[in-house]
């Protein structure tokens, strides 16, 4: 931590002796003036006004551009009402960089929406009365003028859980799985008899990643409940093989919750959205008083999207010390999420009556796969920098840079309560390419190549969807991960490589270098604090320190965990020097 807070004083202090030398706008949130120019005294209001004001420049040559434009952020909170598009007109020059700095330490970019005006519960029969004495409800929110749906809440800074049968630590498990139904079969373990209400969801831990499903028809019996799903979920969970339910009278079943009703509302801090009636119920807990916390329902799933194109990528555009909050992801909402690995979910998937393909003669299934969202989005950029930045209270990926990436640079960035991955890097499976498949492109500019990310701390990632990782790259070259420390994770660190295969494909020269993993593996298994696929020739694993895995209470093999794991098709690689404790 010291290392990392070191460096974040050198950028400061380094980049901070650059901006006399630049053209200057502002943005901030007070001004007594009704005309903004981006002067001090007169800031933009959105950062979008401001990127414009540095496109003009650049576009007739102003000399305010030469030595750089310096795009300054006050503190506040600013609430886009789209996502933030960093275009290629937007792009500077190694001479004359585009750097959007934060002024502050509280510059921030939120993609949610407040909500007010809470009330004491009155007359809700739905409720116990001895709980709605602790229950506020206000009116859901609206953007545009319409309700929206959302699937995560924040109250101050932290995060409220949608009203759950059970919790993290005491889930409960299935009885049985029927295929040919496409149906679960689960004990009678609520607290009252239980009534299926529309828009309930299921949540099921399989092997090494999870499942969300969108209950359909709940059939309930003296001793069990046989659960129905909403489609597409409902195929893709029966047909897919890998994860699938686990059953071991050995190990135990998979375990599973029950989400998103009203009755499920009987602890503090859990929240429930009446998106029949508007509503929103929550919770109090005991320390709280809502009319002066910050509640914030997220409504944007991706803040910021910087994209050029092939032939034209954004480049030289530096961002440094903002803060983005408050991310949605509504897939699972109206699809489901059924997951292969690393957060990747199903798009089609079925086992093969014949097994084998081209590439691999004893493959017995096949997988097309979608890929979440994230909070900040790169795509076709080159020499961009990201620092000290904080990514926090978001629904899926903190920052993804997604395919054409060439020399970007992440460094000194805080990464904290993401409800998926931390990082992504590169191409993993296209949604028309099956998933087993080696990437080899023949236009390379298409690959993330030479992308640094070092000196990040990534914590309490992966709360929602615990298959996901810290660190995640597919198919990428010459990426460098180094100096990195990832904690309290629910599945693996770091992520190097995809595809399920041992043919030599477009990954290759990667570097995962003096890491700090510790206490990983918190609920899922077959597991590593650094993790690889396929062939990678020239890739180096050096140096890292790993430690201290969670004793998770529901792996599905209780000793299928590893330090650092090569998997499937691992090969061509140096894995050498590295630290664990046995």
């Amino acid at each position: 931590m010291k290392q990392t807070i070191l460096i974040w004083f050198f950028i400061f202090f380094s980049l901070g002796s650059l901006s006399a030398q630049t053209g200057e706008i502002h943005v901030g949130k007070q001004s007594s003036k009704e005309q903004r120019d981006g002067s001090p005294g007169a800031p933009f209001s959105c950062l979008e006004d401001a990127l414009r004001e540095a496109r003009e420049w650049r576009r007739l040559n102003d000399p305010r551009m030469h030595h750089g434009i310096t795009i300054w952020i006050q503190d506040g909170q600013y609430v886009p009402t789209q996502t933030i598009f960093i275009r290629p007109e937007d792009s500077g020059t190694a001479e004359s960089p585009t750097w959007i700095k934060a002024v502050g330490n509280e510059a921030i970019f939120s993609g949610g929406i407040s909500i007010e005006g809470w009330q004491p519960v009155k007359g809700e029969k739905r409720l116990d009365p001895a709980i709605a004495k602790h229950i506020v409800v206000a009116d859901a929110p609206q953007a545009g003028g319409k309700y929206f749906p959302f699937r995560q809440l924040w109250v101050g800074s932290r995060k409220a859980i949608r009203a759950e049968s059970h919790d993290d630590d005491h889930l409960p498990r299935i009885i049985n799985w029927d295929f040919k139904q496409q149906a679960a079969i689960i004990p009678n373990v609520f607290p009252k008899k239980f009534v299926y209400k529309a828009g309930m969801e299921f949540f099921i831990h399989q092997w090494w990643a999870i499942a969300q499903l969108r209950v359909r028809e709940a059939v309930v019996t003296k001793d069990s409940t046989t659960l129905f799903f909403h489609e597409p979920e409902g195929k893709l969970q029966n047909e897919h093989p890998w994860p699938k339910p686990w059953l071991s009278k050995e190990y135990g079943n998979s375990a599973f919750r029950l989400v998103n009703a009203l009755e499920f509302l009987d602890q503090p801090g859990e929240w429930f959205l009446d998106e029949e009636n508007h509503k929103v119920y929550y919770y109090k807990r005991p320390d709280e008083n809502l009319s002066k916390l910050h509640v914030v329902a997220p409504y944007l799933e991706t803040i910021l999207r910087m994209q050029g194109t092939l032939e034209s990528p954004v480049r030289h555009v530096y961002i440094e010390g903002l803060q983005f909050q408050h991310s949605s992801w509504l897939r699972p909402h109206y699809a489901g999420h059924v997951a292969l690995q690393a957060g990747m979910y199903f798009l089609d998937a079925y086992k093969l009556a014949k097994p084998g393909t081209v590439d691999k003669a004893g493959l017995e299934n096949q997988a097309w796969l979608g890929r979440p969202q994230a909070a900040v989005l790169l795509r076709h950029t080159a020499f961009t920098k990201i620092s000290a930045c904080r990514f926090a209270h978001l629904a899926a990926t903190g920052i993804d840079y997604r395919a054409g990436n060439l020399k970007d640079s992440l460094n000194g960035n805080l990464f904290q309560d993401i409800g998926g991955s931390g990082i992504l890097l590169g191409q993993f499976s296209d949604e028309q390419m099956e998933a087993h498949l080696p990437f080899q492109p023949n236009n390379e500019r298409i690959l993330t190549d030479g992308v640094v990310v070092s000196n990040n701390l990534i914590q309490d990632i992966g709360n929602e969807d615990w298959g996901t990782v810290g660190i995640g790259a597919g198919f990428v070259r010459n990426v460098a991960i180094t100096n990195n420390e990832l904690l309290d994770l629910p599945y693996t660190g770091i992520s190097l490589g995809w595809g399920w295969t041992p043919t030599v494909n477009a990954m290759r020269n990667n570097r995962v270098l003096k890491n700090k993993i510790t206490r990983y593996g918190k609920y899922m298994y077959d597991v590593a604090g650094i993790y690889t696929l396929s062939a990678q020739p020239g890739t180096k694993i050096q140096e890292n320190y790993i430690d201290s895995i969670y004793v998770s209470p529901y792996a599905h093999i209780p000793e299928h965990w590893f330090y650092l794991y090569t998997d499937e098709g691992s090969a061509y690689m140096n894995v050498s020097n590295n630290w664990f404790p046995s």
